[in-house]
């Protein structure tokens, strides 16, 4: 019998989680992990002075519940470490500006979609917080929350997002589970019961996007893994087997999964390092960022003004429209998630910031207008190219006559475009300005982050991120 077969599955996700320690996360990993600690960061602090943070935070002080360990990023709210991972959650994933998993195979949908940042930091800070951890012992369990949660949704099968589930909601409970449970010292046993509860909370449908309720996925997958940790170390039962079992969640939530795509693969490679996580240039939907990128290039080349343009056709496979729903957005949320609005607003703007993301801007006559000229819908190459590209081809027809082509499978901040440390810095800074957040605050975390392994306190760089 060979070792798989010899234990189950959840035991060993458990193990993992357990057994790993900072010296065994490669230092290319520990790279990458900064830049996407930093950028979610910076997200929770733009996204904490969106509405939904300002309905979270009204939320909050409903609840009547006396002063916590953890801090709600840009607030002078501290809270139970559930709660504050709820809030920096849903901030995080507010703006839909937040990092997003690659895929390996060719029917993965792109790594089914899951931003692994907005489960996994909220419930490591948060829990680190209130414990008074180290930053390298909240930094790997960051790192171990992220590699589960893209593990397992590497391995479901492809249906759970395709039929509805967000997975970032879905698999999210599971990375903030273990990045609590490690922070809490939980030994293998306890662990393998916080993943089971944390299953057995799994939840959010992708009918959510373009509303605040997708970003509320991001923030209870984070509270839930809380809540399952803290009710597993007091002793709390649960089924042994909630990851593979005939009733457990990859059969009930995808009709099977892929053995081979997260059994004993764990850590070999870190996902971080391979396929890559991608690093969000606009606030919108990942599918939306070859697109933009590529159009982005061709208005530079080509020199390309709005008054020139008569019609864009878009061409994707047929997964992109199936998560790009808005076709005649009304508002940012649906913005975010509209192929014709992200199109429209780069050939009148020539950026696609938060500024640019705002119901004024969208409801804009010109606005309008523009995203009328857009035909966005399946093309047979794109279709051709696999589901774990985001394959885009466009096509610009102007008034002179004139046809300009371009096409994508990635965008900037993918592996295949990266941005350095520096350039998540910019982006960070830019999110706080954007919240009135103070740049000497910012610079300090830009810093801290860079070296967070060497940092003898969390509540370091908390402090530095309440107001």
């Amino acid at each position: 019998m060979s070792e798989a077969n010899a234990r189950s599955l959840t035991d060993y996700v458990a193990g993992f989680v357990c057994e790993t320690s900072l010296k065994d996360v490669p230092a290319d990993v520990m790279a990458l992990g900064k830049k996407s600690m930093l950028d979610g960061i910076g997200l929770a602090i733009s996204g904490s002075v969106a509405k939904s943070g300002e309905l979270v935070r009204q939320h909050l002080n409903s609840l009547g519940i006396p002063t916590g360990a953890a801090t709600v990023f840009g607030s002078n709210i501290k809270t139970a470490p559930r709660f504050a991972a709820f809030a920096n959650g849903v901030g995080i994933h507010a703006d839909d500006y937040d990092d997003t998993q690659l895929a390996v195979a060719k029917d993965r949908v792109y790594g089914l979609l899951t931003h692994p940042t907005a489960p996994a930091l909220p419930s490591a800070i948060a829990k680190g917080e209130a414990l008074n951890a180290s930053g390298a012992d909240v930094f790997l369990a960051y790192q171990l929350g992220v590699e589960v949660e893209c593990k397992i949704s590497e391995a479901i099968n492809p249906r759970h997002y395709q039929t509805g589930f967000h997975s970032t909601a879905t698999c999210g409970t599971f990375a903030s589970a273990s990045a609590a449970g490690k922070l809490m010292g939980l030994n293998k046993e306890t662990m393998l019961r916080a993943l089971s509860i944390a299953g057995s909370q799994s939840a959010g449908l992708r009918e959510q996007f373009g509303t605040m309720t997708k970003p509320f996925h991001a923030g209870r997958s984070s509270e839930s893994g809380i809540v399952a940790a803290e009710f597993a170390q007091i002793g709390w039962t649960a089924a042994p087997t909630i990851l593979e079992a005939p009733r457990g969640f990859f059969s009930a939530a995808g009709g099977g999964y892929d053995p081979k795509a997260i059994d004993g693969v764990l850590g070999k490679p870190w996902t971080f390092a391979s396929p890559g996580v991608s690093i969000k240039p606009h606030p919108s939907g990942s599918l939306t960022h070859p697109g933009m990128t590529e159009m982005l290039r061709l208005i530079k080349e080509h020199g390309i003004k709005a008054d020139q343009v008569v019609s864009v056709k878009v061409g994707t496979n047929h997964n992109m429209p199936n998560a790009l729903i808005h076709h005649r957005p009304t508002n940012e949320l649906q913005a975010k998630f509209s192929m014709e609005f992200c199109m429209a607003i780069l050939l009148l703007e020539g950026r696609a910031g938060l500024s640019e993301f705002t119901d004024e801007v969208v409801m804009r006559p010109d606005v309008q207008a523009m995203i009328k000229r857009v035909d966005f819908g399946v093309d047979p190459e794109a279709e051709a190219a696999g589901f774990h590209k985001m394959t885009t081809i466009i096509t610009i027809t102007l008034t002179d006559g004139k046809v300009i082509r371009g096409s994508a499978d990635f965008g900037r901040g993918s592996p295949a475009m990266p941005m350095t440390y520096d350039e998540v810095a910019d982006k960070f800074r830019e999110n706080c300005e954007f919240a009135k957040f103070s740049s000497q605050k910012a610079n300090q975390v830009v810093e801290m982050i860079r070296g967070i392994e060497k940092v003898g306190s969390i509540r370091e760089l908390t402090t530095l991120l309440a107001i």
